[in-house]
Protein backbone atom coordinates (compact mmCIF):
# COMPACT_ATOMS: atom_id res chain seq x y z
CA UNK A 1 0.00 0.00 0.00
CA UNK A 2 1.65 3.62 -0.65
CA UNK A 3 1.98 5.94 1.70
CA UNK A 4 0.27 9.36 2.21
CA UNK A 5 1.32 12.19 4.02
CA UNK A 6 -2.13 14.51 4.86
CA UNK A 7 -0.23 17.85 4.58
CA UNK A 8 -1.49 21.33 5.98
CA UNK A 9 -3.78 20.37 8.41
CA UNK A 10 -4.93 23.75 10.24
CA UNK A 11 -5.75 21.78 13.60
CA UNK A 12 -4.90 18.33 14.20
CA UNK A 13 -6.69 16.64 17.62
CA UNK A 14 -4.27 13.61 18.34
CA UNK A 15 -5.99 12.54 21.61
CA UNK A 16 -2.38 12.27 22.46
CA UNK A 17 -2.39 12.25 26.58
CA UNK A 18 0.42 14.75 27.30
CA UNK A 19 -0.85 17.59 24.78
CA UNK A 20 -4.09 18.71 26.73
CA UNK A 21 -7.73 17.18 26.29
CA UNK A 22 -7.26 16.71 22.39
CA UNK A 23 -3.94 16.65 22.15
CA UNK A 24 -4.33 19.66 19.85
CA UNK A 25 -1.56 20.20 16.77
CA UNK A 26 -1.67 23.25 14.53
CA UNK A 27 -0.15 23.61 11.08
CA UNK A 28 0.58 19.79 11.17
CA UNK A 29 0.63 16.83 8.96
CA UNK A 30 0.35 12.95 9.19
CA UNK A 31 1.59 10.37 6.85
CA UNK A 32 0.03 7.26 6.84
CA UNK A 33 1.94 3.85 5.85
CA UNK A 34 0.65 0.05 5.53
CA UNK A 35 -2.61 1.57 7.34
CA UNK A 36 -0.53 2.80 10.13
CA UNK A 37 0.14 6.47 11.33
CA UNK A 38 3.79 6.60 10.51
CA UNK A 39 4.38 10.26 11.61
CA UNK A 40 2.59 13.12 12.86
CA UNK A 41 4.21 16.25 13.38
CA UNK A 42 4.58 20.05 11.55
CA UNK A 43 3.46 19.71 8.30
CA UNK A 44 6.89 21.72 6.93
CA UNK A 45 8.50 18.82 8.16
CA UNK A 46 6.38 15.89 7.27
CA UNK A 47 8.71 13.51 5.41
CA UNK A 48 8.41 12.35 1.96
CA UNK A 49 5.47 9.72 0.90
CA UNK A 50 4.34 8.52 -2.46
CA UNK A 51 1.29 10.46 -2.91
CA UNK A 52 -0.31 13.51 -0.58
CA UNK A 53 -3.31 14.97 0.18
CA UNK A 54 -3.69 19.30 1.13
CA UNK A 55 -6.12 19.64 3.83
CA UNK A 56 -5.98 23.58 2.82
CA UNK A 57 -5.98 24.14 7.00
CA UNK A 58 -8.84 22.56 7.64
CA UNK A 59 -9.35 20.41 11.05
CA UNK A 60 -8.73 16.72 11.26
CA UNK A 61 -9.39 14.33 14.01
CA UNK A 62 -9.60 10.46 15.02
CA UNK A 63 -12.31 8.63 13.72
CA UNK A 64 -14.93 7.97 15.62
CA UNK A 65 -15.17 5.01 18.44
CA UNK A 66 -19.18 4.21 18.89
CA UNK A 67 -19.01 1.63 21.57
CA UNK A 68 -22.57 1.21 22.00
CA UNK A 69 -25.28 -0.04 19.23
CA UNK A 70 -28.03 -1.99 18.63
CA UNK A 71 -27.30 -2.03 14.77
CA UNK A 72 -28.71 -5.29 13.97
CA UNK A 73 -32.70 -5.35 13.70
CA UNK A 74 -35.43 -5.27 12.01
CA UNK A 75 -38.69 -2.59 11.39
CA UNK A 76 -39.34 0.82 13.12
CA UNK A 77 -40.96 2.44 16.07
CA UNK A 78 -41.55 5.62 14.98
CA UNK A 79 -45.41 5.33 16.70
CA UNK A 80 -43.46 4.62 19.78
CA UNK A 81 -41.26 7.93 19.56
CA UNK A 82 -44.88 9.76 18.25
CA UNK A 83 -46.32 8.77 21.72
CA UNK A 84 -43.44 9.84 23.77
CA UNK A 85 -43.45 12.73 22.34
CA UNK A 86 -47.26 13.34 23.18
CA UNK A 87 -46.64 12.69 26.88
CA UNK A 88 -46.12 8.52 27.14
CA UNK A 89 -43.59 7.39 29.43
CA UNK A 90 -40.48 5.40 28.20
CA UNK A 91 -40.32 1.29 29.18
CA UNK A 92 -38.54 -0.97 28.15
CA UNK A 93 -41.36 -3.03 27.08
CA UNK A 94 -41.18 -1.59 23.28
CA UNK A 95 -38.22 -3.75 22.45
CA UNK A 96 -40.29 -6.94 22.38
CA UNK A 97 -42.12 -5.29 19.49
CA UNK A 98 -38.59 -4.70 17.86
CA UNK A 99 -37.89 -8.75 18.85
CA UNK A 100 -41.62 -9.56 16.79
CA UNK A 101 -40.09 -8.14 13.55
CA UNK A 102 -36.58 -8.97 14.01
CA UNK A 103 -37.24 -12.54 14.59
CA UNK A 104 -39.50 -12.65 11.31
CA UNK A 105 -36.53 -11.03 8.94
CA UNK A 106 -34.55 -12.91 6.86
CA UNK A 107 -31.02 -12.78 7.17
CA UNK A 108 -29.85 -10.56 4.30
CA UNK A 109 -32.58 -8.42 5.39
CA UNK A 110 -30.66 -7.38 8.91
CA UNK A 111 -27.75 -7.32 6.90
CA UNK A 112 -28.62 -5.18 4.60
CA UNK A 113 -30.14 -2.67 7.09
CA UNK A 114 -27.29 -2.96 9.23
CA UNK A 115 -25.23 -2.08 6.52
CA UNK A 116 -27.09 0.98 5.59
CA UNK A 117 -26.80 2.72 9.05
CA UNK A 118 -23.41 1.80 9.56
CA UNK A 119 -22.55 3.44 5.84
CA UNK A 120 -24.87 6.27 7.48
CA UNK A 121 -22.63 6.14 10.48
CA UNK A 122 -19.42 6.44 8.28
CA UNK A 123 -20.16 9.70 6.40
CA UNK A 124 -20.47 11.08 9.90
CA UNK A 125 -16.77 10.15 10.62
CA UNK A 126 -17.47 6.42 12.57
CA UNK A 127 -14.80 4.33 11.48
CA UNK A 128 -15.15 1.50 14.46
CA UNK A 129 -18.32 0.21 16.21
CA UNK A 130 -19.68 -2.42 18.22
CA UNK A 131 -22.66 -4.24 17.85
CA UNK A 132 -25.13 -5.81 20.25
CA UNK A 133 -27.14 -8.88 19.51
CA UNK A 134 -30.56 -8.44 22.05
CA UNK A 135 -33.83 -8.37 19.80
CA UNK A 136 -34.03 -12.31 18.80
CA UNK A 137 -34.57 -13.46 22.67
CA UNK A 138 -34.31 -17.28 21.63
CA UNK A 139 -31.30 -19.24 20.71
CA UNK A 140 -31.35 -19.68 17.24
CA UNK A 141 -32.50 -15.73 16.67
CA UNK A 142 -29.34 -14.56 18.57
CA UNK A 143 -27.11 -16.73 16.80
CA UNK A 144 -28.11 -15.38 13.49
CA UNK A 145 -27.51 -11.62 14.82
CA UNK A 146 -24.68 -12.31 15.86
CA UNK A 147 -23.33 -13.87 12.84
CA UNK A 148 -24.27 -10.98 11.18
CA UNK A 149 -22.91 -8.53 13.76
CA UNK A 150 -19.63 -10.44 12.94
CA UNK A 151 -19.77 -9.94 9.61
CA UNK A 152 -19.55 -6.42 10.33
CA UNK A 153 -17.50 -5.70 12.93
CA UNK A 154 -15.22 -7.32 15.59
CA UNK A 155 -16.46 -5.41 18.33
CA UNK A 156 -19.32 -7.94 18.49
CA UNK A 157 -21.79 -8.66 22.41
CA UNK A 158 -24.38 -10.94 23.40
CA UNK A 159 -27.14 -9.11 24.72
CA UNK A 160 -29.42 -12.44 25.54
CA UNK A 161 -30.78 -10.40 28.31
CA UNK A 162 -32.09 -6.98 26.69
CA UNK A 163 -35.27 -8.44 28.30
CA UNK A 164 -36.75 -11.47 29.01
CA UNK A 165 -38.78 -13.11 25.79
CA UNK A 166 -42.43 -12.65 25.78
CA UNK A 167 -43.18 -16.04 25.42
CA UNK A 168 -41.25 -16.73 28.88
CA UNK A 169 -42.70 -13.38 30.44
CA UNK A 170 -44.13 -15.68 33.31
CA UNK A 171 -40.98 -17.74 33.70
CA UNK A 172 -37.99 -15.36 34.15
CA UNK A 173 -35.79 -17.56 35.73
CA UNK A 174 -36.01 -20.42 33.32
CA UNK A 175 -35.36 -17.21 30.44
CA UNK A 176 -32.24 -16.53 33.05
CA UNK A 177 -31.13 -20.08 32.69
CA UNK A 178 -31.47 -20.04 28.85
CA UNK A 179 -29.45 -17.23 28.76
CA UNK A 180 -26.61 -17.96 30.70
CA UNK A 181 -26.94 -21.63 29.25
CA UNK A 182 -27.77 -23.12 25.97
CA UNK A 183 -28.09 -19.42 24.31
CA UNK A 184 -24.59 -17.92 25.94
CA UNK A 185 -23.02 -21.59 24.14
CA UNK A 186 -24.02 -20.90 20.75
CA UNK A 187 -22.72 -16.73 21.37
CA UNK A 188 -19.65 -17.36 22.85
CA UNK A 189 -17.77 -18.41 19.64
CA UNK A 190 -19.15 -15.30 18.06
CA UNK A 191 -18.89 -12.34 20.34
CA UNK A 192 -15.99 -10.36 21.88
CA UNK A 193 -18.49 -9.64 25.24
CA UNK A 194 -21.84 -10.03 27.04
CA UNK A 195 -23.81 -7.69 28.20
CA UNK A 196 -27.18 -7.25 30.51
CA UNK A 197 -30.05 -4.56 30.58
CA UNK A 198 -30.05 -4.35 34.42
CA UNK A 199 -32.66 -1.80 34.48
CA UNK A 200 -36.44 -1.61 35.84
CA UNK A 201 -38.83 -4.16 33.13
CA UNK A 202 -35.48 -5.68 32.80
CA UNK A 203 -33.01 -7.78 34.70
CA UNK A 204 -32.53 -7.14 38.51
CA UNK A 205 -29.43 -6.79 40.11
CA UNK A 206 -29.03 -10.84 41.30
CA UNK A 207 -30.07 -12.02 37.49
CA UNK A 208 -27.79 -9.56 36.46
CA UNK A 209 -24.49 -10.89 38.07
CA UNK A 210 -25.36 -14.74 37.29
CA UNK A 211 -25.50 -13.69 33.76
CA UNK A 212 -22.38 -11.74 33.90
CA UNK A 213 -20.68 -14.19 35.66
CA UNK A 214 -21.69 -17.07 33.46
CA UNK A 215 -20.42 -14.85 30.69
CA UNK A 216 -16.69 -14.16 32.77
CA UNK A 217 -17.23 -17.94 32.96
CA UNK A 218 -17.03 -18.09 28.57
CA UNK A 219 -14.08 -15.93 28.11
CA UNK A 220 -16.58 -12.95 27.10
CA UNK A 221 -15.87 -9.56 28.36
CA UNK A 222 -18.30 -7.90 30.67
CA UNK A 223 -20.51 -4.72 29.55
CA UNK A 224 -23.41 -3.48 31.51
CA UNK A 225 -26.72 -1.36 30.74
CA UNK A 226 -26.48 0.76 34.10
CA UNK A 227 -28.91 3.12 35.47
CA UNK A 228 -30.69 4.20 32.94
CA UNK A 229 -33.84 4.71 34.41
CA UNK A 230 -33.42 4.18 38.07
CA UNK A 231 -30.83 4.32 41.00
CA UNK A 232 -31.13 0.22 40.12
CA UNK A 233 -27.53 -1.26 41.55
CA UNK A 234 -26.21 -1.54 38.29
CA UNK A 235 -23.26 0.61 38.10
CA UNK A 236 -22.00 -0.61 41.40
CA UNK A 237 -22.04 -4.10 40.12
CA UNK A 238 -20.36 -3.45 36.92
CA UNK A 239 -17.42 -1.84 38.63
CA UNK A 240 -17.57 -4.66 41.34
CA UNK A 241 -16.93 -7.32 38.24
CA UNK A 242 -14.65 -5.38 36.42
CA UNK A 243 -16.50 -4.69 33.40
CA UNK A 244 -14.88 -2.53 30.72
CA UNK A 245 -17.84 0.19 30.41
CA UNK A 246 -21.58 1.06 32.08
CA UNK A 247 -23.99 2.52 29.81
CA UNK A 248 -26.50 5.07 30.00
CA UNK A 249 -25.15 5.95 33.49
CA UNK A 250 -27.78 8.47 33.67
CA UNK A 251 -28.21 8.33 37.33
CA UNK A 252 -25.64 8.07 39.18
CA UNK A 253 -24.96 8.20 43.14
CA UNK A 254 -21.95 9.96 44.48
CA UNK A 255 -20.89 6.16 45.82
CA UNK A 256 -21.53 4.93 42.05
CA UNK A 257 -18.59 7.78 41.10
CA UNK A 258 -16.57 7.38 43.60
CA UNK A 259 -16.18 3.41 42.49
CA UNK A 260 -16.19 4.30 38.81
CA UNK A 261 -13.10 6.91 39.61
CA UNK A 262 -10.96 4.02 41.42
CA UNK A 263 -11.69 1.31 38.77
CA UNK A 264 -10.36 0.49 35.12
CA UNK A 265 -14.60 1.17 34.31
CA UNK A 266 -15.30 3.63 31.89
CA UNK A 267 -18.79 5.63 32.14
CA UNK A 268 -20.29 5.51 28.52
CA UNK A 269 -23.22 7.97 28.21
CA UNK A 270 -25.75 8.17 24.95
CA UNK A 271 -26.86 11.39 25.05
CA UNK A 272 -29.27 10.35 22.04
CA UNK A 273 -31.44 8.31 24.60
CA UNK A 274 -32.49 11.17 26.24
CA UNK A 275 -33.30 13.48 23.57
CA UNK A 276 -35.63 10.63 22.18
CA UNK A 277 -37.15 9.35 25.84
CA UNK A 278 -36.99 12.82 27.68
CA UNK A 279 -35.42 11.63 30.05
CA UNK A 280 -33.34 14.07 32.34
CA UNK A 281 -29.81 14.23 30.83
CA UNK A 282 -27.00 13.09 32.86
CA UNK A 283 -24.09 15.55 33.54
CA UNK A 284 -20.31 14.96 33.70
CA UNK A 285 -19.24 17.50 36.23
CA UNK A 286 -18.82 14.82 38.96
CA UNK A 287 -17.28 12.55 36.82
CA UNK A 288 -14.76 15.78 35.75
CA UNK A 289 -13.95 16.57 39.54
CA UNK A 290 -13.44 12.72 40.34
CA UNK A 291 -11.20 11.74 37.56
CA UNK A 292 -13.18 9.36 35.81
CA UNK A 293 -13.09 8.20 32.42
CA UNK A 294 -15.93 8.81 30.04
CA UNK A 295 -17.34 7.51 26.67
CA UNK A 296 -19.84 8.74 24.32
CA UNK A 297 -21.83 6.53 22.14
CA UNK A 298 -24.92 6.95 19.91
CA UNK A 299 -27.13 3.81 21.39
CA UNK A 300 -28.39 3.18 17.65
CA UNK A 301 -31.56 1.47 17.90
CA UNK A 302 -35.03 1.36 16.94
CA UNK A 303 -36.82 2.37 20.21
CA UNK A 304 -34.86 4.73 22.32
CA UNK A 305 -31.91 6.25 20.27
CA UNK A 306 -32.58 6.20 16.45
CA UNK A 307 -29.44 8.03 15.57
CA UNK A 308 -25.86 7.05 14.08
CA UNK A 309 -24.51 10.37 14.23
CA UNK A 310 -21.61 10.86 16.54
CA UNK A 311 -21.65 14.78 16.26
CA UNK A 312 -25.11 14.94 17.17
CA UNK A 313 -24.37 13.59 20.09
CA UNK A 314 -21.25 15.45 20.89
CA UNK A 315 -23.59 18.25 20.30
CA UNK A 316 -25.81 17.12 22.75
CA UNK A 317 -23.19 16.47 25.13
CA UNK A 318 -22.11 20.21 25.48
CA UNK A 319 -25.28 21.79 25.44
CA UNK A 320 -27.21 19.90 28.07
CA UNK A 321 -24.13 17.14 29.99
CA UNK A 322 -21.53 20.12 30.91
CA UNK A 323 -18.99 18.94 28.74
CA UNK A 324 -16.63 21.34 26.76
CA UNK A 325 -16.42 20.51 23.44
CA UNK A 326 -13.11 19.02 23.37
CA UNK A 327 -14.15 16.94 26.60
CA UNK A 328 -16.70 15.45 24.34
CA UNK A 329 -14.78 15.30 21.13
CA UNK A 330 -12.38 13.26 23.16
CA UNK A 331 -15.40 10.99 24.94
CA UNK A 332 -16.07 10.19 21.40
CA UNK A 333 -13.09 9.32 20.03
CA UNK A 334 -10.13 7.80 22.77
CA UNK A 335 -13.14 7.64 25.21
CA UNK A 336 -15.24 4.83 23.16
CA UNK A 337 -11.46 3.22 22.46
CA UNK A 338 -10.90 2.92 26.24
CA UNK A 339 -14.54 1.32 26.80
CA UNK A 340 -13.85 -1.42 24.13
CA UNK A 341 -10.44 -1.83 25.48
CA UNK A 342 -8.82 -0.45 22.77
CA UNK A 343 -5.33 0.84 21.81
CA UNK A 344 -5.34 0.94 18.73
CA UNK A 345 -8.03 3.40 17.36
CA UNK A 346 -9.64 6.61 18.54
CA UNK A 347 -6.18 8.66 18.06
CA UNK A 348 -3.67 9.79 15.73
CA UNK A 349 -0.50 8.54 17.28
CA UNK A 350 2.36 6.53 15.55
CA UNK A 351 0.98 2.91 15.57
CA UNK A 352 -2.39 3.56 15.52
CA UNK A 353 -5.23 2.19 12.70
CA UNK A 354 -4.98 5.69 10.17
CA UNK A 355 -8.44 6.51 11.26
CA UNK A 356 -8.52 9.90 10.62
CA UNK A 357 -11.94 12.38 9.92
CA UNK A 358 -11.42 15.69 7.55
CA UNK A 359 -13.50 18.03 8.70
CA UNK A 360 -15.08 21.05 6.62
CA UNK A 361 -14.01 23.10 9.57
CA UNK A 362 -10.82 24.75 10.77
CA UNK A 363 -11.63 23.70 14.05
CA UNK A 364 -13.36 20.84 15.62
CA UNK A 365 -15.25 22.55 18.25
CA UNK A 366 -17.34 23.11 15.50
CA UNK A 367 -18.38 19.83 15.55
CA UNK A 368 -20.58 21.49 18.80
CA UNK A 369 -20.52 25.14 17.25
CA UNK A 370 -22.64 24.12 14.64
CA UNK A 371 -25.04 21.52 14.91
CA UNK A 372 -27.08 19.03 12.77
CA UNK A 373 -24.25 20.53 9.71
CA UNK A 374 -22.82 17.59 8.08
CA UNK A 375 -18.87 19.01 8.55
CA UNK A 376 -17.07 15.48 7.73
CA UNK A 377 -15.97 16.28 4.39
CA UNK A 378 -13.40 12.94 4.02
CA UNK A 379 -12.92 9.46 6.09
CA UNK A 380 -9.28 7.40 6.15
CA UNK A 381 -9.58 3.96 7.49
CA UNK A 382 -6.94 2.16 7.57
CA UNK A 383 -4.98 4.95 5.90
CA UNK A 384 -7.81 4.59 2.74
CA UNK A 385 -10.40 6.85 1.86
CA UNK A 386 -13.79 5.33 2.76
CA UNK A 387 -17.02 5.84 1.76
CA UNK A 388 -19.01 1.89 2.65
CA UNK A 389 -18.31 0.14 5.72
CA UNK A 390 -16.82 -3.16 5.48
CA UNK A 391 -15.58 -5.09 8.51
CA UNK A 392 -12.16 -4.74 8.07
CA UNK A 393 -8.83 -6.62 9.16
CA UNK A 394 -7.98 -7.45 12.62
Amino acid sequence: MPSEAILNIGMLATMDEGEGVMGLRRDAAVVIEDGRVAWVGASDDAPAADASFDAAGAAVIPGFVDSHTHAVFAGDRAAEFDARMSGARYTAGGIRSTVAATRAASDAELEAHARRLLDEALRQGTTTAEIKSGYGLDVATETRLLEVAARLTDEVTFLGAHVVAPELADHRADYVDLVAGPMLDAAAPLARWIDVFCEEGAFDVAETREILEAGRAAGLGLRLHANQLTMSGAAALGVEMGAASIDHCTFLSDADVDALAGSGTVATFVPGAEFSTRQPYPRVERLRDAGVTWALASDCNPGSSYTTSMPFCIALAVREMGATPAEAIRAATAGGAAALRRTDVGRITVGARADLVLLDAPDPVHLAYRPGVPLVSRVWRDGVTASRWEKRAS
